[in-house]
């Protein structure tokens, strides 16, 4: 078995935590600056060790902020993962609000009141678009006077 190492790659760390699910995608989420190491941007190569504090924001939006407590020398299971960080108490706070908002907004396909026109419907939306001939002239009229 080997011992964790003394620091370690950024973006291996966060697939190691298990906050993305593969190692490219974390390198893709630090790139895009989406991940703050001690409030500043960084590269996925830049190593982090124990008290490092990371920003990250993952998908809906929701940021976490972190604090390294341990490395990883492989990806574990989720149990494990969880022994690398602590996240802060205004992060956790922050993040249970929006998913107490998330579920109480309402599902946006109850506010759809009707689906798709039927062809039936949509006859009637197309005629009701074409613009009215009434009693236009046109040479067939001209030659029934």
């Amino acid at each position: 078995m080997t011992s964790p190492p003394e620091r370690q790659r950024l973006d291996k760390w966060l697939w190691a935590a298990r906050f993305y699910k593969t190692r490219a995608l974390a390198a893709d989420e630090v790139g895009l600056g989406r991940v703050l190491l001690a409030g500043k941007p960084t590269k996925p190569a830049h190593e982090v060790k124990p008290g490092d504090m990371l920003t990250l924001r993952q998908s809906g939006g929701v940021r976490r902020e972190v604090q390294v407590l341990a490395l990883a020398a492989r990806r574990g299971p989720a149990a494990e993962a969880q022994q690398l960080y602590e996240e802060t108490p205004e992060s956790r706070a922050a993040r249970e609000a929006a998913a107490a908002a998330r579920r109480l907004a309402p599902e946006p396909a109850l506010a759809i009141q009707k689906g798709r026109p039927t062809k039936r419907d949509r006859r009637a939306l197309q005629q009701a678009q074409r613009p009215s001939w009434g009693k236009r002239w046109s040479a067939e009229m001209a030659r029934e006077q």
